[in-house]
Formats: structure tokens, sequence, C-alpha cells
């Protein structure tokens, strides 16, 4: 209910019944929220974290795609990035940690210097956001933002190194598997796109949520 009340020439509304009982859910929500927090603040700071997570990693499967479009668009997308060899594949071939040959993966290529950008440009916004995200709202350090900044560089580019030596284990299983074993074409090429990148931000999750613990502590 609204309560009417006349000024002059003109009306104005006053909020009422609902309005009141809105804002005494959202103070007893506060209220539970912060009794849980104290309790077991462990627990809570890694609820907080984990919702963030999930929300930058929709953006990272909506940037994404659009990245990809934009480079494969590009002469990168004949441009060869194999780079760091790390032993070698069951065939023979060198195993590379960043593992991107010439050529769109439909054609049987590995998307080349264009998907490397894209997939590297959308990690790198991301934890952008994530940095301040989590330090401000997770985490609410206190601290020297520069230094942690500093180490929150190093923690990426370990994470980052670590996940793409892991991606050549399940990168093209995933896109045979769609594009190829289901007949999908571009529309399989997509969904491995948004597997992977779900993967990766998977692994970083786990990984990242000690690594912050000590950075933002």
């Amino acid at each position: 209910m609204e309560t009417e009340i006349k000024t002059g020439n003109s009306i104005e509304f006053k909020a009422g019944a609902n309005t009141g009982k809105k804002i005494e859910l959202r103070t007893r929500a506060r209220t539970i929220w912060g009794n849980f927090e104290e309790k077991h603040s462990d627990i809570a700071q890694f609820l907080v974290f984990f919702m963030l997570s999930n929300g930058i990693t929709v953006f990272q499967m909506i940037l994404m795609p659009i990245l990809k479009t934009v480079f494969n668009g590009t002469g990168f997308i004949q441009t060869d990035f194999q780079i760091f060899p790390v032993g070698h594949n069951l065939d023979g071939s060198a195993y590379y940690i960043f593992n991107y040959p010439a050529g769109t993966i439909a054609s049987g290529g590995g998307g080349g210097l264009a998907y490397f950008m894209a997939v590297q440009l959308t990690l790198g916004i991301a934890q952008v956001i994530n940095f301040f995200a989590q330090r401000r709202i997770t985490f609410r350090s206190k601290g020297n933002v520069w230094k942690a900044a500093g180490w929150y560089v190093v923690a990426y580019i370990l994470i980052t190194i670590g996940a793409a030596a892991l991606q050549g284990l399940y990168k093209a299983p995933v896109y045979d598997f769609f594009m190829n074993q289901l007949a999908l074409g571009s529309t399989g090429e997509t969904i491995a796109d948004l597997i992977t990148m779900i993967i990766n931000c998977t692994v970083s999750f786990w990984v990242y949520f000690p690594i912050l613990k000590i950075i933002f502590r």
C-alpha cells in the first residue's frame, strides 16, 4: 500500500506497508549474515569469494567470444604462437605450454595468435576487476594496494602458465568432441570455447582463494 499526500497542486506518494516490510527483510537479512560472518568468518569469506568469482566467470564467458571474433578478423589468426616446449605428446610432437598453431580451429588449426590474444585479454581484464572486487568486498583489505597488486601480478603469471600447460591436455579433445563427434560445427566451437573457459576459471578459482588470503591479509 501507499499513502497519498497532497501538496499544493501536486500529489506525492509515501512508502507504505510494503516498503516497510522490504526494509525490515533487508535489515533482518543483514543481521543474519552479520551474525553468521562473525561466527564463521572463513566460510563467509569463501562464500563471498565464490559468488564474486562466478560473476566474473560469466563476464569472461560473454567477453571471450566477442574478442575472439574481433581477432579472428585480423592476420593474427594465421600467425603461429607456440612457445615454451616442455616434453612431447604421445605422437612425438612437442608439447608447448602455449600452443596455438596458425589457422582457424574449424580448419584444423589452433586459433593462432588471435586465439591467444583473445584468451589473455579476457583473463587480464577479468583479473583487474577481480583484484579490486576481492580486495574491497571479500577480504576488506586495508594494506598497501601497490604491494598487493605486485604479488597479485606474480600469482597471475604463475597461474596463467600452469593453466595454459594444463589446457594442452583437454583443449583438443573438447573441440573435437563438440565440433566433429557431435557434428555441431561453428556452434560446437562456441560451446567448446565456453567449456575451456569454465575449466580454466575453475582451476584458477581453487588456486586463487588461498593465495588471496595471504595477499590481502
